[in-house]
């Protein structure tokens, strides 16, 4: 039996006079993903979590936790998420230990165990009797998400969590978001600029353009999917000229590169290769080096909401 997910938005729109904020949105999250929510600022992502924490009202649709609506059963559904947008709150003059305690008196169930239990899933244990205010902003950062699973929440809501850290704390927010989900079952729901830490975080990522999901992709499928490719080619300056009518002739897309010669970007599938490096040999002209360009999420990213523009 196909187990229920997580989240749910079911044609979920947020409308503020004659402006429509989110339009239709209709996606699933599995337990155990880390899911990507990307778009230009203004596009509809932080509304998009408003709606989903209760903070914003629906306007049509509806979004459902663990089978509960946000509209019609607020209470049992919001139990189940935990949510931090931007930098958590926290008393800096308690210790992390003080700030946990301090949060679970509002839940009902959680013991001094389960405190302890939270600290250490995100490393916090060796300092977690330390005030918060010799805490970096990486600790705090996981002193934050430790108070938003404090009563075992099947979905964590970050909203921009990297904002304001330096690489390794990005780097350790990346590792224990990725390890929650894949020990502990919690489906993570992100959304951040930083492309270049979502396609190391995510498994799957949706692209909101004007309040519309334009793309919803697994990240392997988004980057990494075989077909035509961007191969960066080599010559002899002398020969860039000749280079390139021979490229072009066998009908491929080839760019010079500017300010560089002898360096030519042809768009073609990667089994085309052999083929092309042969007849620029063939035609005496010396190859120095080929390599694909590995497409990365900001070039996808970039290359659909253009996309979107000129379709609007």
């Amino acid at each position: 039996m196909e187990q229920t997910p997580v989240v749910q938005l079911r044609r979920a729109t947020k409308t503020i006079g004659r402006k429509t904020l989110v339009d239709d949105l209709t996606f699933d999250i599995p337990a155990g993903e880390v899911f990507g929510f990307l778009g230009p600022n203004g596009a509809g992502k932080t509304t998009t979590i408003r709606m989903m924490v209760g903070l914003a009202g629906i306007s049509r649709g509806d979004i459902l936790i663990q089978g509960h609506s946000i509209t019609k059963d607020f209470k049992k559904a919001i139990r189940h998420v935990g949510a931090i947008v931007e930098n958590p709150d926290l008393y800096t003059y308690l210790t992390g230990y003080q700030n946990l305690q301090h949060f679970a008196r509002m839940v009902p169930g959680v013991t001094k165990t389960r405190i302890l239990e939270v600290a250490e899933a995100v490393g916090l244990q060796g300092r977690i009797h330390s005030k918060v205010k010799t805490y970096s902003l990486g600790m705090r950062q996981r002193l934050g998400i430790a108070q938003a699973l404090l009563h075992r929440p099947s979905l964590l809501i970050l909203d921009e969590p990297t904002n304001g850290l330096d690489p390794a704390g990005i780097h350790e927010l990346r590792a224990q978001l990725k390890q929650l989900a894949r020990d502990q079952g919690v489906a993570v729901f992100v959304s951040s600029h930083l492309l270049s830490e979502m396609e190391l975080m995510c498994d799957r990522v949706g692209v909101l353009q004007h309040g519309r999901l334009v793309r919803i992709q697994s990240m392997k499928e988004l980057v990494h999917k075989s077909g035509n490719a961007q191969v960066c080619i080599s010559v002899a300056p002398s020969q860039t000229g000749q280079a390139v009518q021979l490229v072009a002739a066998i009908g491929k897309t080839v760019t010079p590169s500017e300010g560089q010669p002898g360096q030519l970007v042809v768009h073609m599938d990667k089994e085309e290769i052999p083929n092309v490096n042969k007849q620029l040999m063939d035609a005496g002209i010396h190859v120095y080096s080929i390599h694909m360009r590995e497409r990365t999420l900001e070039d996808k990213f970039l290359e659909i909401t253009e996309e979107q523009q000129w379709a609007d």
